[in-house]
């Protein structure tokens, strides 16, 4: 098997898979800020990301996946100063900020749900970690890279620039993002304009605020991710992930301060998904294009023709690779839900195969693509197509085609389906329900038909006879003028 490979933020390049441990692995993921309804760009990256655990675990690795909450912290327009994502959420619905918490939060889990996404092994809160994020503040001042003004302490940028390239995970130099850091309220408390805040001095009517060496206030949003993940994984490990809109800020923060702390790189593979379009525009609420999963899934929005399923999202976001774009459209959808249907009722199809004591099929060189797909950065999209490659055999072997399988091989084959399907791409062994309906409709319409016949023939004892036996499954059969019709009762 090829060693697998993967493509870090950090050094631009696809880099072998060395973890720090060989068969430990530890992976950091941004979780949602829980003030509102998941989107679908967070959706796309967990799923993503819930791809890349599985297939980790899949080829031998003990994960240790941390997943956090982001419950304290998040300012509007991701700043220093502003209105609290909580707060401001709280008095929209006249709860307590941690009611918003626990509301989003359930809600943020009934979408992965649905999703089929694995649980990660430890899901942290910012609110549960203020002393952790107290304790590297502080460290983070007494190494010198940090200052305290007015109880809130900013992390000194320039300063730590003039030993560490900040700018390195973003690929941009210092000058350049001066250039574009425009003046904000509360810079003149500041040394830099990118200097950003470790703790935030609270408000007096702030409700979501903690005891510190600087006053009452709460954590900034960064500091968070660095104390979380140090915690649970060391001050080193190998995988962080999250969006590519993480990158500018968020993780290039991140990285700086778990360096300015402990003087080592936090990291050896940063790993990032990229966005989402609709039609081929960006997806945003202010373009008004924007649409939430049980949007999607019921197909109650403006821009969606239908619902489709869950496990059909999935399958239409596996299709492309994670760090690439991934455009809606009602056409796309509908095409990746066919193309689900194709690749289940194939799956179905393995356990009436007929085998023969010769084989014209390579299972080996078969098998071999699957995993090379998967080794080269996790490509989901060449997986899927190897899959549709073995489709056609399954068809062909059904149908006494010129395709042969050996018992053996056609274990393995069914071994390697239902590992790749189900334990890799997470997906499950069930038609999505537009379909089912769709065949419930054909299959009345047939129904109806032939009753049609019989009762043109006067077989009125045969036409009693369907009518009956379907009312017994609570389907009612109506004759009209027009003809006959039926519903559920």
């Amino acid at each position: 098997m090829e060693d697998l490979v993967l493509y870090n933020t950090l050094s631009r390049q696809k880099e072998k898979f060395q973890p720090y441990h060989p068969s430990l692995v530890g992976l950091y993921v941004c979780g949602p800020t829980v003030y509102s309804d998941v989107h679908l760009g967070n959706c796309r990256t967990f799923v993503s990301f819930d791809l890349i655990y599985r297939y980790l675990v899949y080829i031998g690795y003990k994960v240790r996946y941390v997943r956090n909450i982001t419950d304290a912290g998040h300012l509007e327009g991701d700043r220093d100063e502003g209105d609290d994502k909580f707060a401001k959420k709280a008095k929209l619905e006249q709860l307590e900020p941690m009611e918003i918490v626990q509301k989003y939060s359930l809600g943020f889990h009934q979408v992965m749900a649905l999703f089929n996404t694995l649980p990660p092994s430890i899901e942290p809160t910012a609110t549960g970690h203020i002393c952790e994020q107290i304790e590297m503040t502080q460290k983070i001042i007494d190494q010198g890279y940090a200052y305290e003004k007015s109880g809130t302490v900013y992390f000194d940028v320039e300063k730590y620039s003039k030993e560490n390239n900040y700018g390195k995970l973003s690929n941009r130099n210092l000058d350049d993002l001066l250039t574009n850091t425009r003046e904000l309220s509360g810079q003149d408390e500041k040394k830099g304009r990118l200097d950003f805040a470790l703790w935030i001095k609270a408000k007096p009517e702030t409700l979501m605020k903690w005891p510190s060496p600087w006053g009452w206030g709460f954590p900034g949003w960064h500091i968070e991710c660095s104390a979380m993940s140090s915690k649970y994984l060391g001050e080193q490990f190998d995988i962080h992930g999250g969006g590519m809109d993480l990158i500018a800020t968020h993780h290039s923060n991140e990285l700086a301060q778990s360096i300015a702390c402990n003087h080592k790189e936090p990291v050896k593979y940063w790993m990032h998904t990229n966005m989402l379009t609709v039609n081929g525009t960006r997806m945003s609420k202010t373009a008004g294009n924007g649409f939430l999963p049980e949007e999607l899934f019921t197909g109650k929005h403006p821009l969606l023709t239908r619902g489709y399923a869950p496990m059909v999202v999935r399958f239409f976001m596996l299709q492309t690779h994670y760090r690439s774009t991934l455009d809606f459209s009602n056409e796309a959808m509908a095409a990746s839900e066919k193309g689900y249907i194709r690749l289940m009722s194939a799956y179905a199809l393995l356990d009436k195969l007929k085998t023969s004591s010769k084989t014209s099929f390579d299972f080996q060189a078969f098998r071999r693509s699957c995993y090379e797909a998967m080794n080269d950065d996790f490509n989901s999209p060449v997986l899927i197509a190897r899959l549709f490659d073995g489709v056609r055999l399954i068809n062909s072997i059904n149908d006494a085609g010129n395709e042969t399988i050996s018992a053996a091989d056609l274990d393995e084959f069914k071994k390697l389906y239902n590992g790749f399907l189900f334990d890799v791409l997470g997906l499950k062994p069930e038609l999505p329900s537009s379909e089912s309906g769709a065949l419930a409709n054909e299959l009345m319409d047939a129904v109806l038909a032939i009753r049609k016949e019989v009762r043109a023939k006067k077989d009125f004892a045969t036409s009693d006879l369907i009518r009956d036996e379907l009312k017994k499954v609570n389907i009612v059969i109506k004759d009209t003028k027009e003809g006959a019709t039926w519903e559920k009762a």
